[in-house]
């Protein structure tokens, strides 16, 4: 689908069609027309004529600047490779919205640590694990 259907279907929309008029005039699937009109809710919301959609195309890599090749039916690509990726995100951790933190205490040396996205975890550090597991030696803490 064009950016032009897309701000097509968004004008439509507002302009009181229903999905079936939507996709007789575009000739395209109403299914496609329902799931576009789903998607971006606060488009119609906004009764923009040339909204920003969500799925622009992206021309640079967010870590290196290196130019993204589109591949057809594929969605667009934010980093050139793994390593890219891993790269902004090890840079960018303290800038995102983490919502699944979790405040715990470890089993083996009761110091609190925040988990993320794992609320069941039960030991702070691989060592604390080691330690309970087989017994023995202490932990070692760096502090």
């Amino acid at each position: 689908m064009t950016n032009l259907q897309k701000n097509e279907i968004i004008r439509l929309h507002n302009g009181g069609a229903n999905y079936t008029e939507i996709a007789e005039t575009l000739g395209i699937s109403k299914n496609t027309v329902k799931t576009f009109c789903w998607r971006n809710k606060k488009a119609k919301a906004d009764g923009n004529k040339d909204v920003k959609i969500a799925d622009e195309v992206r021309t640079q890599c967010e870590n290196c600047d290196k130019p993204l090749e589109r591949l057809q039916k594929r969605k667009p690509r934010r980093f050139c490779g793994d390593a890219c990726r891993l790269a902004w995100w090890g840079k960018n951790r303290d800038s995102l919205n983490r919502k699944a933190v979790y405040p715990l205490v470890c089993a083996h040396c009761n110091s609190g640590f925040d988990s993320y996205g794992n609320k069941s975890r039960k030991y702070c550090r691989h060592e604390c694990y080691i330690a309970t597991r087989f017994g023995g030696r202490e932990a070692v803490i760096d502090e």
